[in-house]
């Protein structure tokens, strides 16, 4: 087209599409010499017209490492193209510091900092640039916006003191400067730099936490009442060393203005130390009293400054809303050191009542969303996920709050409409990127061609896209898993489970991106892999949520490959079953097409391996844990995959009684211990448990359902099957009839406990369950406390103080609404899952009377 046209706009769409050739297959670098000898000639005949243009120039250059060469070019008659002057700049000032001229990148970046004294990020180049500090460059090119670092590691091996005390003095000087100039304005930037120099200095060993600790005092006196103030100097504290963050805790309660300040100021400081609390874990190493107390007096704090948002408009944030969001962490935490759920239930009445004041408020929102997911309110939980009105790409970063809740529930219907909404939003983004991508390029907006091809890779590599289309499949097998018809009909919608195994096989070296923003979780459940209230205080260390996160990819990756191969084990132990009672009742043989067995223990030796077993070993663990040597801790939090191996392991080899023998008893053994534990609990204590039962029934024991279903089917003679009477004439008896006799049995008496527990919950009045979820929350002392302040101030309020929106939502507010709601949606959950223990024993009641006849 450019040969035929002669257009610029031509030759950019040639040269762009070589760029990203070269980004996302990681070679053809000899391309981008062709490219760039391309633009050189068309340069020369027709030089340049557009900034874009010039962008996509100096980025060809960049990749190849020719700063200098790129260098000429800004500086040319091309570089007027750029008008603004601080773009110019910043563009000179990296190419300088990846060329390795310090000292003239240095001078680029201070007259940058005259120019926009609030760039942060400017700042940290120029002081990687004043200590000759390569390593900066790392977190600049990560284009990650969602888990953007915090700590910035920073290079001074190659520095003697002498020379680090004199460039630092320099940044000092630069820094005092634009202080000076910025006197009067609210820019953040200068004093932060300051912060910064003092934590360089620390990290260099100059023991200088005095006043890195003061110069982050005097940060929080000019812009402690800000909302921003603790992520602000979140990367800052974690330098320092605990005692010195307790230490400076303190220092922030002792100069907080609570005298001469206005009620806004006083109000924004309060949550400020707070939130600093929170971050550095101090909070967790106070006394209890000192918690409660503390949230008693954040309660009269958020009720005496209501009336200063009476005049705001709902889409507004509220003065002081940040208050009732960490009340709520300390009724959590309180809970959880003392085991006493009158503090969260007394946390999910403080959160109702702020959305009933304000609805818009995204934090409440999750928070209740996790605290019903924990007791088991789980279509609470759905119902704040959805108002939280999750679109577009949102859809990726966000549903992990929810999913991983939702697939070990029986709630399949919700679950499957989270699931194909998940997948739909995946799959359309990704066919529709091709159009954005043209439209990028016919507006010649080059940067954008980039960015869009980019971010389509990272969606196609996300682990959450991985996991929710194997998801999808299982969801499908565990709600046809009571009829064999349905369920190979579904088998062969999934090609048998052959591609999902060939996804399992690629896993290993494929790249799996993490696009979920964890920074909006509860600091009890930092990733949905962990939840610190299922274990105790005691064992718990204080770790910053940037640091939880470090070791998910091969956790991740390995769940992703030992599901992956569930769909493909499924059909091979229907295929294995198939034969093996009638070839055990006529032949005394061992059961089963060769081949396929072969590709089951194959399968099955890959599925140990992601549960870093051998499978000799794996075959030791589950017998001795069902023989009473081994307890089922041992499993640890991967229980239900055992059993799944269990379940294939014994579809491997059907003639032997003792597998048989070992899988009943590890089912009994399991579920039966669980309802023991659980004894007479209410939902809100043991809801970890019932998930777990949730789990079992509708994975391994559904498998383990279907080995019998094809076994039943056939041992019935082709065109009789309604004529069961008269098969016990054509085949004697066998062991393995009797064993499967004795698995139906045994599964039937299991799952009854099950349902009689569930019925025991669900026949409990409800009017008597609310009954008791309020009265643990009318006590004189403990938890409650925090109600009662903001029930007072309900029952005082006046229309005239706070305003007639907020004063209807306080009058209209119902705490018996509320714990209504959380009683009936637990309900919901027993009653869901009552009814799957219910078609489960329907099932077994027919494949009993079948075998009766065997």
């Amino acid at each position: 087209m450019y040969k035929l046209a002669g257009e610029e706009r031509f030759l950019l769409w040639a040269v762009c599409s070589i760029q990203l050739q070269v980004l996302c297959d990681k070679s053809g670098e000899k391309l981008l010499l062709l490219a760039e000898g391309l633009l050189k000639k068309h340069i020369a005949s027709h030089s340049m017209h557009e900034p874009e243009a010039l962008m996509v120039y100096i980025s060809l250059l960049e990749q190849q490492s020719k700063y200098n060469d790129a260098l000429e070019v800004l500086s040319g008659n091309l570089g007027s193209l750029l008008v603004i002057e601080v773009d110019k700049l910043r563009i000179q000032g990296r190419l300088l510091a990846r060329a390795r001229d310090y000292a003239a990148a240095v001078d680029v970046y201070k007259k940058i900092l005259e120019l926009s004294p609030d760039d942060w990020e400017c700042f940290l180049q120029y002081l990687g640039c004043l200590f000759e500090d390569d390593s900066m460059w790392k977190y600049f090119d990560d284009t990650d916006q969602i888990h953007p670092t915090k700590n910035i590691e920073c290079k001074f091996s190659h520095l003697t003191e002498e020379m680090f005390d004199s460039r630092i003095s320099s940044a000092s000087e630069l820094v005092q400067k634009l202080q000076r100039d910025t006197e009067n304005s609210n820019l953040r930037g200068p004093h932060l730099a300051e912060i910064e120099i003092e934590k360089r200095k620390f990290l260099y060993g100059k023991k200088n936490d005095s006043e890195l600790l003061k110069s982050l005092l005097q940060y929080f006196l000019k812009f402690g009442h800000l909302a921003c103030y603790a992520s602000d100097v979140e990367a800052f504290l974690q330098v320092l060393p605990p005692h010195k963050m307790a230490e400076f805790v303190g220092m922030l309660v002792e100069n907080a203005d609570s005298v001469s300040a206005s009620a806004t100021t006083v109000l924004g400081q309060t949550t400020t130390i707070l939130k600093v609390q929170e971050l550095t874990g101090n909070v967790f190493e106070l006394p209890l009293g000192e918690i409660e107390a503390s949230a008693v007096k954040l309660a009269k704090l958020y009720c005496q400054n209501l009336p200063l948002s009476k005049d705001l408009d709902p889409q507004e944030s509220m003065f002081g809303e940040e208050l009732l969001s960490l009340i709520s962490n300390m009724l959590v935490q309180l809970y959880w050191r003392t085991r006493d759920f009158c503090y969260l239930a007394e946390a999910i009445m403080v959160l109702e009542l702020g959305l009933s004041i304000r609805g818009h408020v995204w934090q409440y929102k999750i928070l209740l969303l996790h605290i019903y997911s924990y007791i088991g309110a789980l279509p609470l939980a759905f119902e704040r996920y959805k108002a939280l009105d999750v679109k577009n790409i949102l859809t990726e970063t966000v549903s992990h709050h929810i999913l991983c809740q939702m697939l070990e529930s029986p709630m399949w219907v919700d679950l499957n409409n989270l699931l194909q909404d998940y997948l739909k939003f995946m799959d359309d983004h990704l066919k529709e990127s091709a159009d954005l991508t043209f439209l990028a390029y016919r507006h010649r907006n080059y940067s954008k061609v980039i960015e869009f091809v980019l971010f389509k890779q990272r969606l196609q590599q996300s682990n959450q896209y991985e996991a929710a289309r194997v998801e999808a499949s299982l969801l499908q097998l565990k709600q046809n898993a009571d009829s064999i018809e349905e369920e190979e009909r579904v088998l062969e919608n999934l090609k048998s489970g052959v591609q999902l195994v060939e996804l399992s096989n690629e896993m290993g070296s494929r790249t799996l991106r993490f696009n979920e923003d964890m920074q909006t979780r509860p600091w009890w459940t930092p990733c949905p892999e962990k939840n610190y209230l299922l274990g105790s205080f005691e064992d718990f260390s204080y770790c910053p949520k940037e640091n939880v996160n470090k070791d998910r990819e091969e956790n991740v990756k390995r769940s992703i490959q030992r599901k992956s191969l569930l769909p493909r084990m499924v059909y091979l132990s229907i295929q294995c079953s198939a034969t093996a009672l009638k070839e055990s009742l006529e032949t005394k043989g061992s059961g089963g097409d060769l081949k396929t067995c072969e590709e089951l223990k194959s399968l099955l030796e890959e599925y140990t391996k992601t549960l870093g077993s051998s499978f000799s070993d794996a075959v030791e663990m589950i017998t001795e844990i069902s023989q009473g040597a081994r307890t089922f801790e041992t499993l640890g939090s991967d229980l239900v995959d055992w059993l799944n191996f269990a379940v294939f392991w014994n579809a491997w080899s059907l003639s032997s009684q003792e597998h048989w023998h070992v899988l009943n008893l590890l089912f009994e053994r399991l579920i039966l211990d669980r309802i023991k534990s659980m004894g007479s609990s209410q939902m809100n204590s043991c809801y970890s448990d019932v998930q777990v039962l949730v789990q079992i029934i509708t994975e391994p024991l559904a498998w383990h359902s279907l080995v019998i279903q094809a076994c039943t089917r056939s041992s019935l003679p082709s065109g009789k099957k309604k004529k069961k009477a008269q098969h016990s004439d054509h085949l004697p008896s066998s062991p393995m009839s009797q064993a499967i006799k004795d698995s139906i049995h045994s599964l039937c008496s299991t799952v009854q406990e099950v349902s009689n527990w569930l019925l025991n919950q669900i026949n409990n009045p409800e009017d008597d369950q609310v009954e008791r979820f309020l009265t643990t929350l009318k006590r004189n002392e403990g938890p409650g406390q925090v109600l009662g302040v903001l029930e007072s101030f309900i029952a005082s309020s006046e229309e005239s103080e706070v305003g007639s929106r907020i004063f209807e939502s306080l009058k209209t507010w119902s705490k018996a609404d509320s714990a209504r709601k959380t009683v009936t949606a637990q309900q919901r959950v027993l009653r869901e899952f009552h009814q799957i223990c219910g078609s489960k024993r329907k099932l077994l009641e027919k494949l009993k009377q079948q075998m009766s006849h065997v």
